[in-house]
């Protein structure tokens, strides 16, 4: 069995210039696309790519909810980019029956 490098990829998350999306950027040299796994929810995302002799793997929190659902990603040159909206602050509230 050959022996199998694991890493954290590099990783970079902020918001665009208008504050409405968390941009997320996360570096897979010599990765190909067909060997990324990319999952989100509204509060963290999980990524897993390999390559040979190379595995990156590692899950993150996101501080402010996104939108799961309307997220985007693009790979290009060793670089995975995602886009995803965040929820508006209040967006999701419950009411609450006050007996």
């Amino acid at each position: 069995m050959a022996d199998i490098l694991r890493l954290s990829p590099a990783i970079c998350a902020y918001p665009d210039d208008k504050y409405e999306n968390l941009q997320i950027e996360v570096v897979l040299p010599g990765v190909e696309k067909k060997d990324i796994s990319f999952k989100i929810s509204e509060n963290g995302f999980y990524i897993k790519a390999s390559k040979e002799g190379v595995e990156y793997a590692d899950s993150y929190p996101i501080y402010c909810a996104v939108i799961p659902e309307k997220a985007v990603a693009s790979y290009s040159n060793g670089v995975l980019k995602v886009t995803v909206p965040y929820q508006q602050p209040l967006e999701n509230l419950i009411d609450v029956k006050i007996e």
